[in-house]
């Protein structure tokens, strides 16, 4: 980390009396440092210690007279490469090392908001243990600067390590339509696929993301390619086509297994009788990317609620996949909808269990594994 142009952020707090020695370690490696400060942050370190050791003037409001421009809060977001807290316009990676009492720390609605910022990318530097200012014990206590300067160091290790690769990674449901208005389908939201999209483009990768209809949303970047589909055959097709071009895949939509033989068309009249609907297999996309992937990288992904390794095993082998990611129904806090999960990465060697983490942590232990490989 030599040569990078880090914004750090200040907020009212007894945990600001570390911020001078986090600017001194980033200019210390040649790093160039600008801090932005609320009002009261000033009430526990003052502006001139910051403005000495950053070698900048301090930000302290987003209109003054003798501003550089006129929307510094906008200029501020272009300069940066990265930025420790969290600004509305910042468009690159985040950090954020939250301080705050204990009682405040496990409030639901401050874990709450932990989750929905980490289910974006924005990485939390999470502190110890530890006596506080208000003189309770407990968590909420700040990380140590040393701690935020390791989590810097090591983004920029990984910032670049995808440079140059390509990935294909399939996301949310398909769906099968039996007329024009019903359709059969898979639960699935679309997070993790997502996820696994974020955490590619921030370390340098291109990737063509195929999604079927979800309300997941992905930020515009110059390395993705965003093909938005319906049916499983739409998905297939497109997984093809993209996988021609990559290095690894990563499978992690709910592809309908069948699909209905016949597709009436306009609207069926309901009847006061039962009504039978013929489906037929779809084709099955990790299967075929398995067969004919050579020496490229295929990931796929196992829901299970019975037996569920023995079951992740036996896909992983007759599929022919570098590792699977297995999530179980009967896991609290993972499956569909939530922010978070918990997964097995298993391979032919080895079956890891991982701890419940937000998708988007989860998203980076797979994109790990697959750096390994590649």
């Amino acid at each position: 980390m030599i040569g990078k142009r880090i914004l750090v952020g200040v907020s009212g707090g007894i945990a600001a009396y570390k911020i001078p020695m986090l600017v001194r370690l980033l200019t210390k490696e040649r790093n160039e440092v600008k801090v932005v400060a609320t009002d009261n942050a000033l009430n526990f370190v003052s502006e001139l210690t910051l403005q000495t050791l950053s070698k900048h003037k301090v930000y302290t409001d987003m209109f003054l007279p003798y501003e550089e421009s006129t929307t510094e809060h906008i200029s501020l977001s272009e300069w940066a490469d990265v930025f420790a807290t969290v600004l509305l316009a910042f468009e690159k990676k985040i950090f954020f090392a939250p301080a705050m009492n204990t009682a405040m720390y496990n409030n639901q609605a401050v874990q709450n908001n932990l989750k929905t910022l980490q289910s974006r990318g924005v990485e939390l530097i999470e502190g110890e243990e530890g006596e506080l200012a208000c003189g309770s014990v407990g968590k909420g206590r700040m990380a140590e600067v040393e701690q935020i300067f390791e989590s810097i160091d090591k983004y920029f290790s990984q910032a670049e390590d995808l440079r140059g690769k390509t990935f294909l990674v399939t996301a949310g449901p398909t769906v099968e339509q039996i007329d024009s208005v019903r359709y059969i389908s898979n639960n699935s939201s679309g997070k993790m696929g997502y996820a696994l999209a974020r955490e590619i483009l921030q370390r340098g990768g291109k990737v063509s993301l195929i999604s079927g209809p979800v309300s997941e949303t992905i930020e515009d970047n110059s390395n993705l390619n965003l093909v938005k589909v319906k049916s499983a055959e739409q998905m297939y097709e497109a997984s093809m086509r993209e996988f021609a071009k990559s290095d690894a895949a990563i499978c992690s939509a709910a592809v309908a297994d069948y699909t209905p033989k016949q597709v009436f068309s306009g609207k069926m009249k309901k009847k006061d009788q039962s009504l039978t609907i013929e489906l037929e297999p779809t084709k099955d996309i990790l299967k075929t990317l398995g067969q004919n992937k050579g020496k490229k990288i295929v990931v796929g992904f196992a829901l299970e609620s019975n037996d569920e390794v023995a079951n992740a095993k036996k896909k992983l082998s007759s599929k022919n996949l570098d590792f699977i990611v297995l999530n179980s129904l009967n896991d609290k806090g993972a499956g569909f909808e939530y922010t978070t999960n918990k997964v097995t990465l298993i391979d032919k060697d080895s079956c890891v269990a991982l701890p419940l983490k937000t998708k988007q942590e989860v998203a980076k232990d797979i994109i790990n594994k697959i750096v390994a490989l590649l």
